[in-house]
């Protein structure tokens, strides 16, 4: 019997023991995977640090661009701010684009189309032709027509709120009106060739369409040197009658821009020894001088009580040399009168009928 207690006994302990040894085993292994989450975690906290420390260089760089976004800010707005100068001497300041801009002269409403400004213009006159045929324009209220282009009303611009208006030589007691009131207006009228290209980076300006008239303005620039360069090889100097009216008979004198264009092509104006810009003449001083080519505007010539071939039959004109010659032209009378970027066409056009053998026949 007592062999049997101990060797219960025995047994037990032996059970317990392993019981013991499996239990500390199992603690030991919690331990191993407690440290192993310390480990674990410790990790974390260090790349937590380092994210930190990433995080603090990027919102040091924020910083820094918001410094810098804020200080070509304020560039921005000095550069929006300009103020500028017209040929009269009116000075306006604009601290934004103007996005309503109204046009009383055709050749302000072509500079503007020509220069990317056309979206923003909501005025014009009835004369304003090109580049688009506004009549369908003003019929469907996409633009207004303010009227005549001579001393136009105040009442129709004014309803238009324009935050700029562009003026002429034929609105100025309008556009003087219209300063009074406060509004912005600048009056563009180019008398030169030279007057209207810097009237083209007048308008870019005040439009803040500067890189668009600049490149307007070489690209004209270059193609008037190409004549000038081209018509230096001439080897005569024809002479030139310049019609502007017909009864009574008118024509163009010195510092016109119809006199510079024939010299510039390298033609002999033979009214350019007048004593006015716009001198009425006589059939007698036409004869006289004897001109080789006479060039006439288009305006009047499709009218039914005139027309291109009456000036042959004009008494005494069969003794010209032109009507001989038959260098009897029609120039498109808008692209020369008008102070615009075409007025490079009407150039290239009357170097063609005066040096055809340098230009080709226009």
């Amino acid at each position: 019997m007592d062999k049997t207690v101990t060797y219960i006994v025995t047994i037990i302990a032996i059970i317990a023991l392993a019981v013991s040894s499996y239990g500390f085993i199992a603690f030991q292994g919690q331990i191993s995977d407690l440290e192993g989450s310390v480990s674990d975690l410790e990790e974390q906290l260090s790349t937590i640090d380092t994210l930190e420390g990433q995080l603090d260089a990027i919102q040091g760089q924020i910083d820094e661009y918001q410094a810098i976004i804020s200080e070509q800010q304020e560039q921005i707005d000095e550069y929006q701010q300009v103020t500028l100068a017209d040929t009269y001497g009116n000075v306006i300041t604009l601290t934004s684009m103007p996005e309503r801009i109204v046009s009383l002269a055709p050749s302000n409403t072509e500079i503007l189309f020509a220069i990317g400004a056309g979206d923003y213009v909501v005025g014009i006159t009835d004369y304003c032709n090109y580049p688009y045929d506004f009549t369908e324009w003003v019929a469907a209220g996409n633009i207004t027509s303010i009227g005549n282009y001579y001393g136009p009303s105040i009442e129709p611009i004014v309803a238009l709120e324009p935050d700029l208006v562009l003026a002429s030589s034929g609105s100025l007691e309008a556009a003087a009106t219209l300063q009074n009131l406060g509004y912005n207006v600048l009056i563009i009228e180019g008398r030169s060739i030279d007057e209207i290209l810097q009237s083209i980076l007048l308008v870019g300006r005040a439009t803040y369409k500067n890189s668009e008239a600049s490149a307007l303005v070489t690209d004209l620039r270059a193609r008037i040197d190409t004549v000038i360069a081209t018509a230096a090889d001439a080897t005569t100097t024809p002479k030139v009658y310049y019609e502007l009216w017909y009864e009574p008979l008118m024509s163009t004198g010195p510092g016109t821009i119809h006199d510079e264009i024939i010299t510039l092509a390298c033609g002999e104006n033979i009214f350019n020894d007048a004593t006015t810009s716009w001198p009425y003449i006589s059939s007698e001083e036409v004869i006289t001088k004897n001109p080789d080519i006479i060039l006439m505007p288009d305006s009047y010539m499709s009218d039914d009580l005139y027309n291109i071939d009456d000036i042959y039959d004009r008494p005494g004109w069969s003794a010209i040399t032109a009507i001989q010659n038959e260098a009897v032209y029609q120039i498109i009378e808008d692209t020369i009168v008008r102070s615009g970027p075409r007025v490079v066409d009407a150039l290239e056009t009357i170097a063609a009928l005066i040096h055809p053998e340098l230009f080709g026949e226009s």
